[in-house]
């Protein structure tokens, strides 16, 4: 069984040298002085208290990040825990490793999906002492109540009300990809490489793909991605808007994912939220429905005190401070 994502968070101290003193990042070659805390979901989230960034690692390098039964519990705690967070303003995901993700852990939860269906498992690790439940009506709900489940885990990043970007490198395969279409951005290295792979799987994707896929690149750019589940390098990537910009290498990648994320939490928190939120709301919407919308926001959002602030600091002639109030 592979080892579980731990949940650990360390908050900054206000002292550099304390904070210094309390990281722990596994990697010293990893560590830098833009670090100033650190939580670990196995995916890590690493809290740029300054900027009021964090970013959140995917960290299972030795299994090219899998994604698995631990990731998909601790992915909506983790997620919750950022959006109620009124100190962090932007999230980065990022993974550790070669690999951004290759998708889920087959060899764990390969034998969940053969029990859902009906078929007996043999052999070690979780497979080991489980039991297909006794009728077909009983395997498919427990199936359906998994796939629930892990859309769900996969949901609370689209749900947060933060913006997330995705910083991809290596493979983004299968469930990498339902992770990177819930993000708002999605920035690549060179060397990324994605892949809605599940027809090559004999599956069908069922946790988000689908139907976040064609919002970005388009219905025509989805359905061929998807129904052939070929490998789409970063070039491609971005010539069909999956991702946004494609840097050299990934120390490249990081640093212009958090700039990004700094450049974004650097304004006011109500006005990038609200506009995260009309945004989503357009979904399902005509064009008169979502500037009705946005006008019933508005007529409730504008008096902040961010907007005054952004007047004084205007005729000020200096940069704005917003408190998100």
């Amino acid at each position: 069984m592979p080892p579980p994502y731990v949940l650990h968070v360390e908050r900054d101290l206000g002292d550099e040298a304390e904070r210094d003193s309390e990281r722990d990042l596994g990697d010293e070659a990893e560590r830098d002085s833009e670090r100033d805390s650190e939580r670990d979901l196995g995916d890590e989230a690493e809290r740029d208290s300054g900027s009021k960034v964090a970013t959140l690692w995917l960290d299972r390098a030795d299994a090219r990040n899998a994604l698995g039964r631990a990731f998909f519990g601790e992915l909506p705690v983790v997620m919750a825990e950022l959006s109620a967070d009124r100190d962090v303003r932007a999230v980065v995901i990022a993974a550790r490793g070669r690999d951004f993700s290759v998708g889920l852990d087959l060899k764990e939860l390969g034998a969940s999906f053969a029990l859902g269906a009906g078929v007996d498992v043999e052999g070690d690790g979780d497979a080991q002492g489980l039991a297909a439940p006794a009728s077909h009506a009983a395997r498919t709900a427990a199936a359906r109540r998994s796939i629930l489940e892990m859309q769900a885990a996969i949901g609370s990043v689209a749900a947060c009300p933060k913006p997330v970007i995705a910083a991809v490198h290596g493979y983004c395969i299968g469930g990498g990809m339902d992770l990177v279409t819930a993000c708002d951005v999605r920035l690549a290295s060179a060397d990324a490489v994605f892949s809605v792979r599940e027809t090559r799987m004999a599956m069908v994707a069922d946790l988000g793909t689908l139907q976040r896929l064609p919002r970005i690149v388009g219905g025509g750019h989805a359905a061929e991605l998807a129904l052939t589940g070929r490998d789409v390098g970063a070039g491609r990537a971005r010539e069909i808007g999956l991702v946004s910009e494609v840097y050299a290498g990934r120390e490249e990648l990081l640093a212009a994912a958090r700039s990004t994320a700094r450049e974004i939490a650097a304004l006011s928190p109500l006005a990038v939220q609200g506009t995260k939120a009309v945004l989503s709301a357009n979904d399902g919407r005509t064009v008169a429905q979502g500037l009705e919308y946005v006008a019933t926001w508005n007529a409730g959002m504008l008096a902040s005190e961010d907007l005054a602030e952004a007047v004084r600091a205007f005729m000020e002639k200096r940069p704005p401070r917003f408190a998100g109030s």
